[in-house]
């Protein structure tokens, strides 16, 4: 079950773009906290605390009490260059309310696998699954067992075990998880494309280049002397 988490907030008192770029100049992140048919609260958060937890990895599949308040984050927007967090959505949640969480996909006896050592490979489709779930058991992941596993096999949802209580948000049981295809094999277009790329080239070649790259070099340092503009 993912750990309930803790964030420290404060009251927002003024709203609009300024404000909230004033609060990120000050290291906080504003934030919003609604659900329950309650209005909309606005309250702004250390943004190196929601990083901290955001460096959790199950930050937004965990209960978050938000300055005493149960939620569960919903969306966290960042900024397209810095990555820093720009606003987070929070929404109120009772200890035992069914929520809808995405929750990790983790594979386990991939080693045993008879298509690992066939040479297969694992092709995952849904890092995540979508659950609905009690509040208060939210699972930090979802284990799929690889054992026995072939190659050309499809992975469905009906063939995961979900965690006790939890039922999956859709209703579609051939939703595909993984597959697992073979091992890729070099075609002649694969290596006429290595070719063109310079791959494999002749010992000729290659002695051919080498003069070429010392003739450069050469360029390189006469280019070194130059004065700098």
């Amino acid at each position: 079950m993912s750990d309930q988490l803790t964030l420290a907030s404060e009251a927002r008192d003024r709203v609009g773009k300024g404000a909230s770029r004033a609060l990120r100049r000050d290291g906080r992140v504003p934030a919003v906290i609604y659900g329950q048919n309650k209005e909309p609260q606005g309250i702004h958060v250390e943004e190196k605390a929601l990083v901290r937890l955001l460096a959790t990895g199950h930050f937004m599949n965990s209960v978050v009490m938000v300055g005493g308040v149960r939620t569960l984050p919903k969306d966290v927007a960042f900024h397209p260059v810095t990555d820093r967090p720009l606003h987070v959505d929070f929404l109120r949640v009772g200890e035992h309310t069914q929520v809808t969480v995405a929750v990790p996909v983790v594979f386990t006896g991939e080693e045993d696998a008879p298509y690992a050592k066939a040479g297969g490979v694992l092709n995952v489709v849904a890092h995540e699954i979508e659950l609905v779930v009690d509040a208060a058991e939210i699972p930090s992941e979802i284990a799929v067992s690889l054992a026995g596993r072939e190659v050309g096999d499809t992975i469905h949802l009906s063939d995961v075990k979900l965690p006790r209580g939890a039922q999956p948000a859709t209703d579609n049981a051939e939703f595909t998880v993984a597959t697992v295809v073979p091992p890729t094999v070099p075609t002649a277009e694969d290596e006429a494309a290595d070719l063109e790329a310079g791959v494999g080239v002749s010992e000729t070649d290659a002695a051919d280049g080498d003069g070429a790259t010392e003739g450069s070099d050469d360029a390189a340092t006469d280019g070194e002397e130059q004065p700098q503009g």
